[in-house]
């Protein structure tokens, strides 16, 4: 098996940041927006370096997409700030009506997704937002897992044309994928090869998934890791190539199982190709206050999560 190593512990958001301000030098027609949380979402560096072209609209999350969705009328390419929270559900309407109905070409990036957020505490907490953007047609949907990918997200979606949602985090986690890779949305990457179980993960779930597969192959089984993150469109053939040899999969991610990645990987498998998946992702709940690593292993987000899932799945096939 393929080893990965940490090359020093990042936070994704500072990824988001980067890209942002690489663009800002690159592609004029750049504009950020900010919900008065400029230094959480790291566009310090892009308001310093580019002021005419960086918007603080305050605590008024709705006025800043549909300020977004206008700009975008000339010629503009806007990317907005703020926590992911606020970045879909206290927006929705503005979302679905200004961005996504009519196809506007806005960046919607959003920070402190997930539980790992940790005391700030379950209102600030989303588990619900992939879900609810996936749903909007037209929305392409991405959940980077480090600092180099999200940075290379970043660069990527502002060459493409159509509403994105990014969605990324605030801990420092493990960066492990390339400095120079090459983004391509809605193609996997398959990260380790394996023949008993494909365990298919997204976000911060990519590394545990990872560290899963380590300690699988010391028990004598075999899995194949793959990164998805583009959840929407999704790569069907990847998944579908994998669990035809392996015959079984466990999703991974750091959502409710509800409306997340497990249930657009169960859709493409009872259309194609019916096989036994379990679970990993929160069980339709809110979060609540603590530690980043205290609510992962609370909602069962973790490498030792993964692997009970895939020793229970394993056993469903045969």
């Amino acid at each position: 098996m393929k080893k990965y190593t940490d090359s020093g512990k990042k936070d994704t958001r500072s990824g988001f940041g980067a890209g942002l301000e690489e663009l800002g030098k690159k592609n004029e027609n750049v504009v950020a927006l900010c919900a008065d949380l400029t230094g959480s979402l790291k566009m310090d560096a892009f308001k310093e370096n580019h002021p005419e072209r960086f918007f603080q609209v305050g605590i008024a999350e709705a006025n800043m997409i549909s300020m977004a969705a206008g700009m975008t009328i000339g010629g503009k390419i806007p990317f907005t700030g703020t926590f992911a929270n606020f970045s879909t559900g206290r927006v929705y309407d503005q979302i679905r009506q200004s961005v996504a109905y009519s196809g506007k070409n806005v960046k919607i990036c959003a920070s402190h997704a997930g539980v790992t957020l940790g005391e700030d505490g379950a209102t600030h907490q989303i588990l619900e937002d992939l879900g609810l953007m996936k749903m909007l047609p037209g929305m392409t949907v991405i959940n980077t897992c480090d600092y180099n990918q999200t940075k290379a997200a970043t660069l990527a979606i502002a060459d493409y044309d159509g509403p994105v949602y990014l969605r990324f985090g605030r801990p420092k986690v493990a960066n492990f994928t390339p400095e120079d890779q090459k983004f391509e949305i809605g193609k996997a990457v398959q990260l380790t090869e394996g023949t008993d179980v494909t365990i298919v993960a997204t976000g911060h779930l990519v590394w545990e998934a990872l560290q899963a597969a380590e300690q699988l192959e010391e028990a004598g089984i075999s899995a194949e890791v793959i990164n998805i993150h583009t959840i929407k469109p999704l790569d069907d053939e990847a998944i579908l190539k994998s669990v035809k040899k392996t015959g079984c999969v466990v999703t991974a991610e750091e959502h409710n199982y509800l409306g997340g990645l497990g249930e657009s990987v169960a859709r493409v498998l009872a259309e194609n190709h019916p096989t036994p998946q379990e679970f990993v992702a929160t069980q339709d709940t809110f979060g609540e206050s603590g530690t980043p690593a205290q609510l992962m292993e609370k909602y069962g987000l973790n490498a030792d999560a993964i692997i009970k899932a895939t020793k229970k799945v394993v056993k469903r096939k045969l």
